[in-house]
C-alpha cells in the first residue's frame, strides 16, 4: 500500500483559480443587489435635491463601519461590503495561485506571485500604484 500524496496537476489549480473567479463575481454581484435592493426600499421615495452635493457617508469608509451599516441593515454599506468582495476577488486568485505553485514546487513562480502580492498589499495599504 502506499501514502502518496494524489499529484496536484496545473489544469487542477486553474479550474479552482476559474471556480474562485466565478463564485467571487457572482457573491460580490448578488451583496451588491441586495444592498441596491435594501437602499431603494429605505430610500427610494426620497426627493432627491441636486443643487448641493452629498457624498457617501463617512460610515462607508471604514471596514468596520461597513460591518456596523451590514449589521443594522444599511443598503450603501451592503453595496460597499459587496464592493469590497469584488476588489479582494482578485487578491484571493493571487495567493491561491501562489499556494498552488508552491505546492508543485515551482520556486520562481512561487517567489514572483508572492512579489505581486506585496506590491498589491502595498498599494492598497498606501494608496500608490506600483
Amino acid at each position: 500500500m502506499s501514502l502518496t500524496q494524489p499529484k496536484l496537476h496545473d489544469t487542477d489549480i486553474q479550474r479552482i483559480i476559474g471556480w474562485i473567479l466565478r463564485v467571487g463575481v457572482i457573491l460580490s454581484m448578488l451583496v451588491v443587489f441586495i444592498g441596491g435592493c435594501v437602499y431603494l426600499y429605505r430610500h427610494g421615495a426620497e426627493t432627491v435635491h441636486y443643487k448641493e452635493f452629498i457624498g457617501v457617508p463617512g460610515f462607508v469608509h471604514s471596514a468596520s463601519g461597513i460591518w456596523h451599516g451590514i449589521l443594522t441593515f444599511r443598503g450603501r454599506a451592503i453595496i460597499q461590503a459587496g464592493i469590497v468582495l469584488l476588489i479582494a476577488t482578485p487578491v484571493v486568485r493571487v495567493i491561491f495561485s501562489a499556494i498552488g505553485f508552491a505546492l508543485e514546487r515551482d520556486w520562481l513562480y512561487t517567489v514572483i506571485t508572492l512579489v505581486v502580492l506585496v506590491i498589491i498589499a502595498a498599494s492598497a495599504l498606501t494608496g500608490h500604484a506600483g
